[in-house]
């Protein structure tokens, strides 16, 4: 299966063209592409977008880092965004074949790479984090660079997770980390008083008891003053409801915005859902974009071209006389089905006037069937790949005869927990679901009913796998615990 990794490594240089040249220059290699470089002298900073194969994507940051140390001498760096390393951060986002599971796995490798080739301390961040309070990147950054380098070695709140406590003399120290999507974006204010904009940005983060998934700050940049902010999952606190909050702010002290900026790419359903809120389309849904459409029908995902496009194949994978995919990959299936349906019923109530006072709710239903989606598609190749493993196990075993035993229980092991997850997961939809019938638009009850069958239907068969895998095992403390969970579902 193919991997497709996003990396956006942040380098403390924004003035000299010719070493941000330098260090994309040393992160060219095959399977890793360019999609943007941002500049910013103000902030004296470079953002960089790139997006490739797994193994590819970790090597090509790995060797950023180390060209940047060889370029940018943090003794001597001015700017208006915060810093401590020459490349200050370098987090991996997962897009299509991984999961930020396997982004923090990636992490920590780049990090102790980092630490290896050239000596560079690394402190682990966001899902990566080893600590709580390591998730939130200003905790590790406070003081930046000037304030590390004097606590490094006498502070063990300071001691990094790669590497010995002292940074290096001139790139400092990196952070590492994996993440969802984050939009950068910036508001800039009618005036030039910075005091302002970090009132504002105090206002908006989510540290100071502002919106959730915000962080802020206010700078001077360009002669005006600027709320930066960071949104870290735009689909629960959407970027036009962040600019409503900015002006609103603004207003207090006789300001407005001017204008505002992207740094580095946007998804495109966060222009969608922008384009929704401020112009009040009714019944709005990305069909209705001409370039949604053409692409659908180029596809032949559209209802004349057949929606059976997307599913025949899957479809045909299970009529096929192989043991997988099987029942298993079937009820994963049937579950991320399920917390789809749930989904689009939710966000198509979700904004709209007459659920308003059912938005936070909304919001949270969302963003919770969000992950439980991925992670039940996840597991239809998962369930799959377990039972495989089974079938290895049993001809291991045939010319190991004294690990047996082992070698098939521990097989089992992971036959009976992918799909025992699937069960938990699909009964959490379920009863997101139920909770639905009452937020959400009566005329899409069908829908929530549908979803609620498909959950069932996951359950269902989910459990038969794990009660089938029972059966062989032989730990029977494992077992027991399974049995409990199980029960927990059956409630």
């Amino acid at each position: 299966m193919s991997t497709l990794v996003e990396c956006v490594p942040n380098f403390s240089e924004g003035c000299d063209r010719t070493k941000v040249d330098a260090i994309v220059g040393a992160m060219k290699m095959d399977g890793v592409y360019l999609l943007d470089r941002e500049m910013d002298a103000d902030h004296n900073r470079s953002v960089i977008t790139l997006v490739g194969e797994r193994e590819a994507i970790q090597e090509a940051a790995i060797r950023g880092v180390g060209k940047a140390a060889k370029l940018i001498d943090l003794n001597t760096h001015k700017g208006a965004h915060p810093r401590m390393g020459a490349a200050d951060v370098v987090p991996f986002i997962p897009i299509d074949g991984v999961t930020i599971e396997d982004c923090v796995a990636m992490a920590r490798h780049v990090g102790g790479e980092i630490w290896k080739r050239f000596q560079i301390p690394v402190y682990l961040y966001e899902a990566a984090a080893a600590t709580p309070e390591r998730q939130n990147l200003e905790n590790i950054r406070r003081g930046q660079f000037e304030g590390i380098r004097a606590e490094i070695a006498t502070n063990a709140a300071r001691k990094p997770d790669f590497g010995e406590a002292r940074v290096h003399p001139t790139a400092g120290a990196t952070v590492v980390g994996a993440r969802k999507f984050l939009i950068a974006y910036n508001v800039f204010l009618n005036t030039p008083d910075v005091e302002i904009a970090k009132k504002i940005a105090k206002a908006v983060r989510f540290s100071s008891g502002g919106m959730r998934f915000v962080k802020g700050a206010g700078f001077l940049v360009r002669g005006l003053a600027q709320v930066s902010m960071n949104l870290t999952d735009f689909e629960q606190t959407p970027v036009h409801r962040v600019f409503e909050v900015v002006k609103r702010e603004a207003a207090r002290y006789g300001v407005s915005p001017v204008s505002s900026e992207i740094v580095g790419l946007i998804p495109k359903k966060a222009l969608e859902q922008a384009a929704e809120w401020f112009l009040q389309v009714e019944n709005f849904d990305s069909s209705l974009i001409l370039e949604n459409r053409l692409m659908a029908v180029m596809s032949g995902k559209t209802a004349a071209g057949g929606l059976r496009a997307g599913v025949e194949p899957f479809v045909e994978q299970l009529a096929a006389p192989t043991a997988t995919p099987g029942g298993g990959s079937a009820a994963a299936a049937a579950g991320a089905m399920a917390a789809g349906l749930a989904a689009m019923v939710a966000s198509m109530s979700r904004g709209k006037k007459a659920y308003v006072q059912y938005e936070t709710q909304l919001s949270a239903a969302l963003g919770r069937l969000e992950r439980l989606r991925e992670e039940l598609k996840a597991a239809v190749d998962a369930d799959a790949a377990s039972y495989d493993a089974v079938m290895k196990a049993y001809k291991l075993a045939k010319v190991d005869a004294g690990n047996a035993d082992a070698l098939i229980d521990a097989s089992l092991k992971l036959a009976t927990g992918v799909p025992l997850g699937v069960a938990e997961k699909a009964n959490e939809v379920a009863k997101i679901t139920e909770s639905l019938f009452a937020l959400t638009n009566p005329n899409m009850k069908s829908d929530l009913t549908t979803a609620q069958a498909l959950a069932g239907a996951a359950i269902t068969g989910a459990l038969s796998n794990v009660e089938i895998n029972l059966g062989s095992l032989k730990d029977q403390a494992f077992a027991a615990e399974v049995r409990k969970r199980i029960n927990a579902i059956k409630g």
